[in-house]
């Protein structure tokens, strides 16, 4: 049994419409599903990804409008780090976000920068044979696009805590002392730790979770190896797009282990994936209620038509 690699990982915004700007308009992103958190079905959930919705490219956000900027800190991840393709990807990045007024940071082999609410973000050359996940934009050329995640980093007081479990219990590769691979037979992801014992503080441009992919026939298989090594893992919930346990990892983490599938396509056609408002079948009688109170956003593919 492997997890392959991350399934999506999930933020918070403040301030949706600069979100859909940021990660479809500049990053050159697919908004693959425009629906709502389904723990507070009054505010929205957003996913952005490549062309096809896929998990490992999957980035998403509850907004909750006008929620104070958060502070990354132990027990946080504090940032995302996509694939490219080459360094002339970089290149093309440093220009295109530095003529958006973002500042960026560059190695040579990275390029770090960060969104509009200070989420940090790094691009890196990828240098490993998983499938490229990539989104059509009229303005990034297919060979610069972003190719899915190559992993984060999050902050964590003690990494030896956490070494067990995400090696004996998650199957976690150890890539050095700090940084772990979750490595599929597809797919692979990267986890990675910087000391801090610096309080968090959960808010705008701060991540809520990491989710982890795995196979549908194996996800009672996770829950129950998770348990058995003495996590408050939750029951399985089911989210209608993909299955979902919980549980926080021994460094403050939240971690999600989420199904590779039913998928986004499950209720809208992959053609016009998050061009409406998307609701789960036990939310679709709140319809009516939550167009009225939900904020009003572009589609980023119309526009551009």
């Amino acid at each position: 049994m492997q997890l392959e690699g991350i399934h999506h990982i999930t933020a918070i915004t403040g301030d949706a419409p600069r979100n859909v700007d940021f990660y479809a308009g500049v990053l050159g992103l697919r908004m693959v599903k425009k629906t709502v958190n389904q723990d507070d079905p009054t505010v929205y959930h957003l996913f952005y990804a490549d062309e096809k919705g896929s998990a490992g490219a999957d980035i998403t956000f509850f907004e909750y409008p006008n929620a104070q900027p958060g502070r990354a800190g132990a027990g946080m991840v504090y940032r995302v780090t996509w694939r490219v393709g080459s360094r002339d990807a970089l290149g093309f990045w440093e220009d295109r976000l530095r003529s958006q007024g973002v500042e960026v940071r560059s190695s040579g082999e990275t390029l770090v920068f960060a969104d509009p609410e200070g989420l940090e973000l790094e691009l890196r050359v990828s240098d490993v044979s998983d499938q490229p996940l990539v989104a059509r934009h009229p303005d990034v050329p297919a060979e610069m696009a972003l190719q899915g995640f190559d992993g984060v980093r999050a902050y964590t007081a003690d990494i030896a805590a956490s070494r067990s479990l995400l090696e004996q219990t998650l199957g976690f590769t150890p890539r050095g002392e700090e940084t772990f691979e979750a490595r599929g037979s597809d797919r692979g992801g990267l986890y990675a730790y910087d000391v801090s014992t610096t309080r968090g503080v959960q808010g705008a441009g701060t991540v809520h979770h990491v989710a982890w992919a795995s196979e549908m026939d194996d996800h009672d298989a996770w829950r129950q190896r998770v348990a058995a090594a003495g996590m408050n893992v939750t029951p399985v919930i089911d989210r209608f797009y993909f299955r979902s346990i919980y549980f926080r990892e021994p460094s403050g983490v939240l971690f999600e282990i989420a199904t590779l599938g039913p998928g986004f396509d499950a209720d809208e056609p992959l053609e016009s994936l998050g061009e409406a408002l998307s609701l789960p079948p036990d939310y679709e009688h709140l319809r009516g209620q939550l167009e009225k109170i939900l904020t009003p956003l572009p589609n980023p593919r119309r526009e551009r038509v």
